[in-house]
C-alpha cells in the first residue's frame, strides 16, 4: 500500500449530521478511488485498541466514548501521494484553523468532533486498513 493508499473514517458526528454523502463526494472529486468501504459501529474494545497510542493522554476516555457513540464509515482510498493529499483534503484538526475548502472546515463541529480521521503515514495507513478490513474486502 505504500504511497498510494490511505485509510479514513467518517466519524459519528459526520454520520449523525447527515454529511456522509457530501464528504464521500468531496473525496471522489479530489481524485481518490474507494478500494474498500463499510458502515459499521466500533465496540468499546475496538475503539480502545485503535486509539491505544493515545491511552495515556487525558482525552483518551472521551475519544473512545465518542467513537463508539454512533456508526462510522471506514474506507481505504487510493491515489498517488494518498496520505499527504488526503491530510490536505481533510484540513487541520481544529476546524477554526482548517483551510477553506477542506472537509473539516465544512463539516467538523469542533476539535473533538472533527468529522473525519485520516492516516498520518503510509505505515499507519496499512495498519489501520488491516484493522478494519479483511483482504477479501479490499478491491
Amino acid at each position: 500500500m505504500s504511497g498510494n493508499r490511505t485509510f479514513t473514517m467518517l466519524k459519528p458526528d459526520a454520520i449523525e449530521n447527515g454529511h456522509m454523502g457530501k464528504i464521500i463526494d468531496m473525496i471522489i472529486q479530489a481524485g481518490f478511488s474507494i478500494k474498500a468501504m463499510k458502515l459499521t459501529r466500533l465496540t468499546e474494545e475496538q475503539a480502545k485498541k485503535f486509539y491505544e497510542v493515545h491511552a495515556e493522554r487525558p482525552f483518551y476516555g472521551e475519544l473512545v466514548e465518542y467513537m463508539t457513540s454512533g456508526p462510522i464509515v471506514a474506507a481505504i482510498l487510493e491515489k498517488d501521494n494518498a496520505v499527504a493529499d488526503f491530510r490536505a483534503l481533510i484540513g487541520a484538526t481544529d476546524p477554526a484553523e482548517a483551510a477553506e475548502g477542506t472537509i473539516r472546515k465544512y463539516y467538523a463541529e469542533s476539535k473533538g468532533r472533527n468529522a473525519v480521521h485520516g492516516s498520518d503515514s503510509d505505515e499507519n495507513a496499512a495498519i489501520e486498513s488491516k484493522f478494519h478490513f479483511a483482504d477479501s474486502e479490499i478491491f
